[in-house]
C-alpha cells in the first residue's frame, strides 16, 4: 500500500477534531515521503495527530526483533547473524517517541560500539555496534517531539541519517538503513533551555502549522469527547467556560496562552467540586472555584504586565470581569 492509498477516499485523522488545514497538510507531505516538523503551542494535538499517522500504516512482517528488521535485509547485528522467527507488526508498535532534551547524546540517538563485541568481532565489525533508539524506528515513525531543544551536535547526526541513511560515531561510520518517517515538533512560544535549529537542519523538512481549534464549537466537541465525565455539566455554562479561555488567548498581556488542557481541566474541576457539594449538576460556583487552580500556572503575562500583579491577581480580575459581563456567571465572581 502507498502513502497515496493511504490516505485517499474518507477522512483518515479520526482521532483528532479539527485542525482541518494542518491534516491536508500532512497528507500533502506524507504521500510525497517528506519529513515535517509541526510547529504549535502546547495542548493542541500534535502528538495525537502523529500516532494517528502511525496506526494508519499497514501491518508488516518483520524479524522479532526490537529493530523491525526486514527478513530479507535485515538491519541489526543479530538478524545478519542469526536465523529469527518473524511476526507481524502494526503501524502503531512501530512508533518511537523521542523527547527532545540538551542532555541527548549522539549515543542515545544513534547508537554506540559496544566494548565487549568490539574485543570478539572487531572494532569495526558491525558486530560491534549497538544500533541506537533512531533504528527502533525502521519501517514506522520516529516521532520528535520538542527537537529544538537537542543539542547542535545531535541536529549534525540527524543531518546525515535523514540524508544519506548513515550513521556515524566518532570516526566510526555504519551503513544502516534509516527508513521511517521522521515527524518533529516545535513549540514557538518557548525559548528557555532550546536551541536555534540550523538552516541546513531545517531544509531537510516541511513545516505544518497546527494552533488553538478554529472555533468553540471544536473545542467543545474536544472537550466533550477527551474529558472525564462524572456529573452534568449544563451545554451553556460550558461554552461560556471555553469562552472564556479562547478570549483569554487574544489577550495582549500574555505571552502563553492556555492550551486545551485548560478546557479539559475546567470541566472535569467543575463537575469535582459539584459532586464534593453534593450535586450531581454543575453550577457557576463550581467553574469560579476551579479558575485558578487551573489556569494561572498555564498562562505567563508579558514583563510589563507582571510587575504590577502576578498571574493568579489577573486570572481573578479578568474572570470578575468576564462574569460581570455574563449574568449565567455573574454571582460566582465572588467566589474567588
Amino acid at each position: 500500500m502507498t502513502m497515496i492509498d493511504l490516505f485517499s477516499g474518507e477522512e483518515k485523522f479520526k482521532d483528532i477534531i479539527g485542525q482541518f488545514s494542518a491534516k491536508e497538510q500532512l497528507k500533502s507531505a506524507l504521500i510525497m515521503n517528506r519529513h515535517v516538523i509541526i510547529l504549535g503551542p502546547p495542548g493542541i494535538g500534535k502528538t495525537t495527530i502523529a500516532k494517528n499517522i502511525a496506526k494508519l500504516l499497514p501491518s508488516i512482517t518483520a524479524n522479532d526483533c526490537e529493530y523491525n528488521c526486514d527478513p530479507n535485509n535485515p538491519l541489526c547485528p543479530k538478524c545478519r547473524n542469526n536465523k529469527i522467527k518473524t511476526k507481524k507488526i502494526n503501524g502503531l508498535n512501530r512508533f518511537i517517541r523521542i523527547q527532545g532534551s540538551p542532555d541527548l547524546t549522539v549515543e542515545d540517538l544513534i547508537g554506540d560500539i559496544d566494548p565487549g563485541q568490539a574485543l570478539k568481532y572487531g572494532a569495526m565489525s558491525l558486530e560491534a555496534f549497538t544500533p541506537g533508539k533512531i533504528f527502533k524506528a525502521n519501517n514506522g515513525i520516529l516521532f520528535f517531539d520538542e527537537v529544538n531543544r537537542c543539542p547542535e551536535k545531535l541536529q549534525n547526526a540527524l543531518l546525515q541519517v535523514l540524508e544519506e541513511g548513515k550513521a556515524t560515531i566518532g570516526s566510526y561510520t555504519v551503513d544502516l538503513p534509516a527508513n521511517f518517517i521522521f515527524i518533529g515538533t516545535m513549540n514557538p512560544q518557548e525559548t528557555a533551555a532550546t536551541e536555534k535549529l540550523s538552516d541546513v537542519f531545517l531544509d531537510r523538512f516541511d513545516i505544518v502549522h497546527m494552533s488553538y481549534p478554529e472555533k468553540l464549537l471544536i473545542e467543545k466537541e474536544i472537550v466533550l469527547s477527551k474529558g472525564i465525565k462524572k456529573s452534568e455539566f449544563p451545554f451553556n455554562l460550558l461554552e461560556i467556560t471555553i469562552d472564556f479561555i479562547r478570549i483569554l488567548r487574544e489577550n495582549k498581556d500574555l505571552i502563553r496562552k492556555p492550551s486545551v488542557r485548560a478546557s479539559l481541566g475546567l470541566y472535569e474541576r467543575a463537575q469535582a467540586n459539584a459532586i464534593l457539594s453534593g450535586r450531581k449538576k454543575v453550577n457557576a460556583e463550581d467553574i469560579a472555584k476551579s479558575v485558578v487552580s487551573v489556569l494561572s500556572h498555564r498562562i505567563e503575562l508579558k514583563p510589563s504586565v507582571k510587575y504590577l500583579q502576578n498571574e493568579e491577581e489577573f486570572i481573578e480580575q479578568e474572570f470578575k470581569k468576564y462574569c460581570s459581563e455574563h449574568e449565567e456567571l455573574e454571582t460566582s465572581g465572588d467566589c474567588l
